[in-house]
């Protein structure tokens, strides 16, 4: 008998049959003898549907009152599926955020879990029922609502998993696992049985979807054995564990490619090469809440610098607009901006110990006729920037180059 604590998304909650589907699926588990936290979503395109209602009512919503509201979704559905597990015959009983209590801190719209209280938990799973827990959402330390960001619901699965010393926590999704990259860009992408933590996380900051990187993290720090599966379709799924050795014999070098188009680029030109020019470039597009990637500088022959960094591409706006001011004082040339890029990167555990994959990376894009704007390494992954026109043709020719359509026991 083991403690599963298992997270359904939205679209494995999206309507009354599905939820029933889901039901069917944890009555299972608890007839096997196992105990099971479920941890669920709002119903697919609800949250949205409440974001728009607000938006309707204040241009820029109040963002405590925002987490009052958001938060509904959850317990709609947590209600639903503990109706539909008594009617199996399975005892089950909800719990909002806030009920379990899940403490966060006060940042309405993105808190972050401060501690669990697992009691109430505990004690329904001794006497033997099913526990179903509204993702996404807990509350302050003076009782107010907070929501955790968009796919918190990994996060709150990832953490009752850890706060209950669960077995493991299975992630429901509608894809069986995590794959050398995206299907959808490469008829031979390959599903991994296993991932390690940090290749999953430099996956999902990367560009990968299947999970969020909050959620990742957390079951790192706290060695939650993680698993990704489909909701509706029986399988192994993926596996993310902290366990390297026990695949080490059959590690690729690399495990899977990502890639982003999210990705804009600016540039400031003609900067002074003195001590700080970085700092006053950078500092207020931090004090701006604008999340800055991939930076490369390149020092002239006349004392000049030019520098060149990263941001999502909802936000090259609001970057260019506050790097003209500061570029002005600095006295820079000039500041431009390309949203037509995307980041590609491959990662994997394996890269440590084998040398020339940056070169065998940068063979096949030339190949190809891919010309590469920027580089960022870490031990494990290599990312570069791209023209987003050859998006797709440099990850299926990397795909193809690391041999990542065949399984690692294959000559």
């Amino acid at each position: 008998m083991s403690l599963i604590v298992q997270k359904y998304g939205g679209t494995s909650v999206g309507s009354v049959e599905r939820i029933q589907a889901v039901a069917d699926k944890v009555a299972g588990f608890r007839q096997r003898g196992d105990d099971v936290v479920v941890v669920v979503s709002a119903m697919s395109g609800e949250t949205n549907r409440l974001i728009g209602l607000a938006h309707e009512m204040q241009e820029q919503p109040d963002p405590r009152e925002m987490d009052v509201l958001v938060s509904t979704g959850e317990q709609v559905t947590i209600a639903l599926l503990c109706m539909a597990l008594k009617a199996r015959g399975c005892e089950a009983k909800s719990y909002t955020g806030g009920q379990v209590k899940i403490l966060t801190d006060s940042s309405h719209t993105k808190a972050r879990i401060i501690d669990i209280d697992q009691a109430n938990m505990a004690a329904d799973l001794k006497l033997g029922r099913v526990v179903v827990v509204a993702g996404f959402q807990g509350v302050d330390e003076r009782g107010a609502i907070t929501t955790l960001g968009r796919g918190g619901s990994d996060t709150t699965g990832v953490a009752l998993a850890a706060a209950l010393g669960a077995d493991e926590c299975q992630i429901y999704t509608d894809v069986d696992g995590v794959y050398t990259t995206d299907p959808r860009v490469v008829d031979g992408a390959r599903r991994l049985d296993r991932i390690t933590f940090e290749e999953m996380l430099e996956m999902a900051s990367l560009g990968s979807k299947v999970l969020q990187i909050r959620a990742v993290e957390f079951a790192g720090k706290y060695n939650v054995p993680l698993r990704v599966l489909h909701s509706f379709q029986d399988g192994p799924g993926t596996l993310i564990t902290l366990d390297e050795e026990e695949t080490e014999m059959e590690q690729p070098v690399v495990a899977g490619i990502a890639f982003n188009r999210d990705e804009a680029k600016l540039t400031v030109r003609g900067v002074p090469d003195i001590p700080g020019a970085a700092s006053k470039l950078l500092a207020p597009i931090g004090a701006a809440n604008i999340e800055v990637d991939v930076i490369v500088q390149n020092v002239a022959a006349d004392g000049s610098t030019d520098m060149t960094f990263t941001v999502h591409r909802n936000d090259m706006e609001k970057a260019a607009g506050v790097l003209h001011g500061v570029a002005e004082s600095l006295q820079a040339k000039e500041v431009s901006t390309d949203d037509k890029i995307a980041k590609v990167s491959i990662v994997g555990v394996g890269m440590r110990s084998h040398a020339g994959v940056a070169s065998k990376m940068f063979n096949t894009l030339a190949e190809e006729g891919i010309n590469i704007q920027m580089i960022t390494t870490s031990e494990i992954k290599i990312s570069v920037i791209i023209d987003e026109r050859y998006l797709e043709l440099a990850v299926r020719s990397l795909h193809s180059a690391f041999e990542l359509d065949k399984e690692p026991s294959e000559e």
